[in-house]
């Protein structure tokens, strides 16, 4: 079962997961309407989750900044 918790400061976003194991990630980000799951919200979701397992500092201002980056820059383009 996940063991480590970790609740981020931007778009709701809550990572649960077992270190160098699996885990899964919830947030309020979501697809615009019409569009299916494999968006780039996704992929910057998918990352985030692996990062975590594998043990990068999730919760850093750089990180925290380069997530809100990445999404506004996701914003600009759909």
């Amino acid at each position: 079962m996940f063991d480590k918790i970790i609740k981020l400061p931007c778009y709701g976003i809550v990572v649960t997961f077992a270190p160098g194991e699996s885990g899964e990630l919830r947030s309020d980000l979501s697809c615009p309407q019409g569009t299916e799951r494999g968006t780039p919200i996704d992929g910057i979701e998918s990352m985030i989750l692996a990062h975590a397992i594998a043990g990068v500092d999730i919760e850093s201002p750089a990180y925290l900044e380069g997530i809100e980056t990445a999404v506004e820059a996701v914003a600009n383009h759909i």
